[in-house]
Formats: structure tokens, C-alpha cells, sequence
């Protein structure tokens, strides 16, 4: 989302060659191992970019160059073309790597007031509109990146004309030898004050293309906004697959010209109630695109590092996590913000804090200040994190595979049409997990079949397909450990392997983190804990203070820890330093154990052979730290 920018400027910068992937591990693209800063790219700036990129630590290249949505260089786009062009030379003489960023759905006319050539004059059938017929037109002071005398509109994905020419620019783009095509905002207009339950767009071309999906018309039968109206979800369901579909077209027409493109949008919704609304869904957009780069604010949490509070950081976490069981083996980009002038916080480490957070969960750091896609709150800490990250890229970003997991599943269909209910089960038993230090896996429709795991917690998901349903019944045939909580739509009798628990412990959990997070001590769900049957491979004993996640990682166990012990929102980024973490090996009586602190070096560690395995005691965990065992 463009913060703070004239021109949105957006930068993403990669690390890594074309191919990289340690001895005997899964090979990944260069999209795994993204350092991301940002730039604006003009017609004779680009050596100088590439310049910047490599003494800052980035490798590759994102640069605002902002061609479909920007009217001007929608009609004639040439220059902006040969601009991306020099970039990408410039950035491959070197070994780097370049994207370039596009909008999705907006678009903008410089100076509207003064000239008869805006889009909303030219074309205004174009449009996405209210249902009232109210068009998505707007100017300054409706976001801080339309200026004075612009004319900023949203565009339909079913205007035809729009459509084929945004589809030739991207095929130009992707003709430019550009690394990537990164597209931002491609949403239903419905966030903007005053259109957030407008549940648009009702305009010609968008209404007569559900009509002949459902036979539906979109103005009359349905009761907008009631999510219990049948016709009302298949609103729903619609918008979220115009979104997909735009976005897959986006990638069959970059790919068309130069296969290597690659495609990655910028998506603010991460996994709660907004993404419904504004049509773009991380879940569906995952599988038709290279990587997603989210912009993600968790619900009513502070995306600011500086003035977070540890359940802030801790929901933070769950979302990453999901993110990331989204993708399938695909990247995750996280650009959020650090610091914005916070006098009481050090920027510094805000800025660590946050790349901490994010690296722990598997995701890739972007490096941006106050709410500016571009820059750095502080040139020699990035500088200082990208090197740490680059020298460790393996660990953090090669594929992580599940060891004995609990299985926590994510039903898309719950979260569309019951997003309070569903995500306060969800986050709070996740966070839970995470405070336990019992190894997760997120479970998905399309990795349930997948799924080896003992135990599955069916977090008050309320609405299951026949297939899911059908899978359920097997994996409690099998004896395994099947949890559900608040409502159930399994269909499943009762077993004495199926535990029930109608007072759902996860929203229990939820209010308790958000009354008193400090007090809020896991054991409080102690039934819930004992029927999870968690006979853990890797057993972690650390205050819940750590978010903790285990996993496989080139054949070798890993717990990444996550320490925001002590931080206070808004006054204190420095961590209480947590020591006496210990990790055990259950069943091992020999081998090795490292542990890297975050911004630090790697240490051997010796163990102890005990009842329980082999027991590793940490040195002292300051911002987060990552363990690992070789046999």
C-alpha cells in the first residue's frame, strides 16, 4: 500500500543467486531470500539505485515505476518503459535483481483539475461504484498519496478495454528483461472512509458478470452485508475469485513474454475479516502468484514495531506462521513499518525487533521508515541486519517440514463468513501453542490430505466441505487425536478419540491474553492442553514470554525463538534477557547442539543425557535466537 510517497515508491531488494539451496536440500528461486529496501526510479537514476542497493546490503531491486496506475503512462508508457529497461540491465551487469512496481485496480491523473484527459472523464463506465451508483472517485485528503488536484480512481476488473490495455503493459513490462512485476492494491474499493460497507462493486460490467455466474442481479437479490443471505456469500465468494482471477491473468501474461517473471502482490489483509471485504485473499492468491509481499496490521493490533505490545508481537507470529502455510513452499515478503518518530523508542531497535520477528517465522525483512515504502530509519542497522541475515539465509529461509506437529487447521470458508468467532479461536490457540512450546503445523483444505500429524484442532470452524468432512472421518478411524472447539461442523459422532469442547478454549485464551496478557498463564487451559495427547519429539522449556516454533530444517531439528519479554509499547524496545532455556531431544543420548543468537555468531553447546533425552541449556535469549541438534 503506498505510504507516504508521491509515486508509492516501493523497492524490494533480493538477495541471492538464481538458484540457491544447501547440500541435499529442496532447491528455492531467488524469491526466498529477499532483503527488501525500496526506490523511485526515474528516467536517468538507475545506476545510481543499483549502486545504492549493493552498498546498502540488498540484492535486487524493486523500484516505483508505477505504469497502469498513473493515466498518463497508462496511454503512452515509453519512457517509463525504457526506464525499467536500463534498471534491469543495470542490476543484472552486477548479479542483482529488479522488480518494479505497478498498481492494481487505482489509478491516478496528475493535475485532473487542470486537463479534460483524466480516466474518470474519458471512461467513466469504467468504474467500480456503490450500489447506489456512487463512482470510486477521489482526491486530496482521502489518503495521504493523492496530491493536491489529483484525481484518483478504482477501476472495475470486468471493464473490458481497461483490462486488455493493463494486459499489454504488463506483457511490455515483463519484455524489459524486469525480474519481477509487483503489484499493489489490486482490491474492491471499500477502504476508503465512507465505502467500507459498501461491499462494492455494483458497476454495469461487474454486476451483469455475476449475473451470468449465478443468475443473481447483484442490485436486487441480495440482502448486502447479512453473511447468514446465501446470495449475499456467493457475493462473496465472487469478489474473492475476480480478485484471484485478475491476478493469475496479471501472471499468465507476464509469463507469456518472459517466462522468468516473476509476480508478487502487495496485500494488506492478512488472514481476518478485511481480506473478505476487499476481495483479496492471501489463501487464493498464494497459488497463482511467485510470493506475496504483506503489508499486515493483524486486525485492531499497532503495525507499528515501536509501540507494540507482546500480544501485538505474538499475533503478529500467528499470522506469519499462516502466511507461510499458505504458500506451499512459496516466499513470504513482510513489509511493515519500524519506527515513525517515537521519541521514547530507540529506531534502532524497533528496526531490530522487527526483522527479528519476522526472520524467526520464515518470512523476508523489508527495511522501510515511519510509513514510507523507501529509505531506512537507520542506514548502518540495516546494514548491519541484512549481513546477519545474508550469512544465515539457510537457516531462516530454506523449506521447513513438520516433525511431530499439532495440527491447528485454517478453514477459509469459517473465516469468510464468521471472521470474529473463527479468528479469536484460531489466534488464541495458537498463541497458546506458541507459549507452550508445543510444535504446530497449520492445516489448510489443500494440505489436509497431507497432513501427518497425531492430533488436528478444528478451531470453532463452522463450515466444512463434503471432502473435508470425508477426510475427518478417515483421520478419526485412524484413532488419531481429533479437537474441536465452539461450534462443529464435522458431522462426527462421539469417539473416544474425538474430544469436544463447546466452551471454546482459544477464545477463552483470546480474552484472557487481552484483559491481562501477564497474568494470562497457559496452564489456565489445562484440560484443552491434556487432550492434545502432545508426545513432542522436541520439548522446549522456556517462559511463555517466547513465541516458539519448531521444525525440520535441512534434515536437521530447529526451534526459532522469539523473545518479547519486558517490551512495553511505545516505551521500551529492549527485551528481559531470558536465560535457563532448555531444549531436549527426546530418545537422543549423543550428537550436537548450536544455537545462534539473533545478530550474532553460531555456538556449539554441549548436552546432557538425562530420562528424558538428550538436554541442552541455552545461553542467555536477548531478542531471539534459533537452536538446532545434529545427531
Amino acid at each position: 500500500m503506498r505510504k507516504g510517497l508521491p509515486a508509492a515508491t516501493v523497492a524490494l531488494l533480493l538477495l541471492a543467486p538464481a538458484l540457491r539451496s544447501a547440500p541435499g536440500a529442496v532447491e528455492q528461486d531467488w524469491t526466498h531470500y529477499v532483503r527488501i529496501g525500496a526506490y523511485s526510479l526515474t528516467s536517468n537514476n538507475a545506476g545510481q539505485i543499483v549502486r545504492d542497493a549493493q552498498e546498502s546490503g540488498v540484492f535486487g531491486i524493486e523500484v516505483d515505476n508505477d505504469i497502469p496506475g498513473r493515466y498518463e503512462s497508462f496511454v503512452n508508457p515509453e519512457e517509463k518503459l525504457k526506464a525499467i529497461r536500463a534498471l534491469a540491465d543495470a542490476a543484472h551487469a552486477v548479479g542483482n535483481r529488479a522488480f518494479v512496481y505497478i498498481a492494481g485496480t487505482e489509478c491516478i491523473t496528475a493535475n485532473a483539475d487542470k486537463t479534460p484527459h483524466t480516466l474518470a472523464k474519458e471512461y467513466p463506465d469504467w468504474l467500480q461504484r456503490t450500489i447506489t451508483g456512487k463512482p470510486a472517485i477521489f482526491g486530496a485528503g482521502t489518503a495521504f498519496w493523492i496530491a493536491k488536484g489529483d484525481e484518483d480512481v478504482w477501476i472495475s476488473p470486468y471493464a473490458p478495454a481497461w483490462r486488455k490495455t493493463y494486459m499489454e503493459r504488463v506483457r511490455q513490462i515483463a519484455a524489459t528483461g524486469i525480474d519481477g512485476i509487483y503489484v499493489d492494491i489490486p482490491y474492491w474499493m471499500t477502504h476508503f472512509d465512507g465505502w467500507e460497507d459498501t461491499w462494492a462493486s455494483f458497476d454495469d460490467y461487474t454486476v451483469a458478470a455475476f449475473h451470468k455466474l449465478t443468475g443473481l442481479d447483484a442490485k436486487k437479490d441480495l440482502k448486502l452485508g447479512e453473511l447468514s443471505d446465501p446470495n449475499f456469500r456467493k457475493w462473496i465468494e465472487f469478489r474473492i475469485e475476480t480478485i484471484t482471477d485478475f491476478l493469475q491473468e496479471i501472471d499468465r501474461n507476464a509469463k507469456s513474454v518472459n517466462p522468468a517473471t516473476k509476480t508478487i502482490p502487495e496485500i494488506y489483509p492478512g488472514i481476518e475479516e478485511e481480506a473478505v471485504r476487499v476481495g483479496a485473499d492471501v489463501y487464493s492468491l498464494y497459488p497463482v502468484n511467485d510470493a506475496i509481499a504483506h503489508e499486515y496490521e493483524f486486525g485492531a493490533g499497532d503495525h507499528m514495531a515501536s509501540s507494540r505490545t507482546p500480544l501485538d508481537w505474538f499475533s503478529y507470529q500467528v499470522g506469519m506462521h499462516t502466511f507461510r502455510a499458505f504458500a506451499q513452499g512459496k516466499a513470504t515478503w513482510i513489509l511493515n513499518y519500524s519506527w515513525d518518530g517515537d521519541e521514547k523508542v530507540d529506531r534502532r531497535e524497533a528496526m531490530m525487533n522487527l526483522a527479528m520477528s519476522e526472520v524467526m517465522a520464515g518470512a523476508n525483512f523489508w527495511d522501510a521508515p515511519g510509513h514510507s515504502m523507501a529509505g531506512s530509519n537507520d542506514l548502518p542497522t540495516r546494514k548491519k541486519i541484512f549481513s546477519w541475515i545474508k550469512a544465515h539465509e539457510e537457516t531462516f529461509y530454506s523449506p521447513r517440514t513438520a516433525i511431530a506437529p499439532i495440527g491447528v487447521y485454517f478453514s477459509p470458508q469459517s473465516r469468510n463468513f464468521f471472521a470474529k468467532e473463527f479468528i479469536a479461536s484460531y489466534r488464541g490457540i495458537l498463541i497458546l501453542l506458541m507459549q507452550k512450546h508445543l510444535e504446530f503445523q497449520i492445516v489448510t483444505p489443500r494440505t489436509l490430505t497431507e497432513f501427518q500429524g497425531d492430533t488436528l484442532i478444528l478451531p470453532d470452524v463452522r463450515l466444512l466441505s463434503d471432502s473435508e468432512k470425508a477426510w475427518l472421518a478417515k483421520f478419526a478411524e485412524s484413532k488419531k487425536v481429533l479437537v474441536t472447539t465452539g461450534e462443529d461442523d464435522s458431522g462426527l459422532g462421539d469417539k473416544a478419540n474425538i474430544f469436544r469442547f463447546n466452551e471454546c478454549p482459544g477464545k477463552d485464551y483470546s480474552a484472557a491474553l487481552q484483559k491481562d496478557f501477564d497474568a494470562a498463564a497457559p496452564d489456565r487451559e489445562h484440560e484443552f492442553l491434556e487432550s492434545l495427547k502432545a508426545g513432542a519429539a522436541v520439548r522446549v522449556t522456556a517462559s511463555p514470554q517466547i513465541a516458539t516454533s519448531i521444525a525440520r530444517v535441512n534434515g536437521k531439528p530447529h526451534v526459532f525463538f522469539a523473545n518479547f519479554a519486558g517490551l512495553t509499547a511505545g516505551v521500551n524496545p529492549i527485551q528481559a534477557g531470558q536465560i535457563g532455556v532448555q531444549v531436549t531431544i527426546a530418545g537422543s543420548t549423543k550428537g550436537r547442539g548450536f544455537f545462534l543468537p539473533f545478530l550474532g555468531e553460531a555456538q556449539l553447546l554441549d548436552g546432557i543425557v538425562n530420562d528424558a533425552g538428550f538436554t541442552f541449556t541455552l545461553p542467555t535469549i536477548q531478542k531471539g535466537a534459533v537452536f538446532w541438534y545434529e545427531p
